[in-house]
């Protein structure tokens, strides 16, 4: 196992790449202005109780299924591709305070299924169109069950409305939505363009 602990880490670049070991961070680390380069899978990495400040995150690789529960991420930028993901304050955790995003840049990143909880949305940047942002998914359950969803659609909408109540927002990729749903991604984005609430 690598562990960063214990400690804060100014301008340095750590390139998480091993494949046979488990990289660690924290606790009690707090990063500033760093580059983190993740080449590693979801299960290789564990971040608890650190900090991550005016940071650039690049997945070199797609990761998937990541819980960023235990990390406070402020006025960092992401780019790379991430499915599955979920960001902020998580109610369900052991210890939400330990989570928390605000400030951050995806303008640079592809993401896939992505949750964000417990935080601010005006204060993120999301990815623009082919990936798109639904605000306040679960407050407003009944509205977005109402539409008239391309293909299979539906079943996508029905599972981010189902998310904690603390949800901010869920974003997704169009192309990927589209295979699944046996749509294409302009006729999600047709009926996209008439909801209120959504970022492109």
């Amino acid at each position: 196992m690598i562990q960063f602990s214990d400690r804060e880490i100014t301008g340095e670049r750590l390139e998480l790449d091993s494949k046979t070991e488990l990289y660690y961070l924290g606790h009690h680390l707090t990063l500033r202005n760093c580059t983190l380069i993740l080449k590693v899978p979801a299960r290789a990495l564990v971040v608890s109780r650190t900090q991550l400040i005016d940071c650039t995150i690049e997945a070199r690789k797609e990761l998937k299924g990541y819980r960023w529960h235990g990390a406070i991420l402020k006025g960092c930028r992401f780019s790379g591709a991430f499915s599955g993901c979920e960001f902020g304050r998580w109610p369900y955790t052991r210890e939400p305070e330990f989570g928390g995003i605000e400030d951050c840049d995806f303008t640079d990143a592809r993401l896939e299924a992505c949750t964000f909880a417990g935080c601010d949305a005006r204060t993120l940047k999301f990815p623009s169109w082919p990936c798109f942002t639904i605000l306040d998914p679960v407050g407003r359950k009944h509205e977005l069950l109402s539409i008239q969803w391309p293909g299979t659609m539906r079943i996508t909408v029905e599972s981010f409305v189902e998310c904690p109540p603390e949800t901010a927002a869920v974003t997704y990729f169009a192309p990927a939505v589209a295979k699944r749903t046996g749509t294409t991604p302009e006729a999600i984005r047709a009926v996209l363009d008439t909801l209120p609430g959504v970022i492109l």
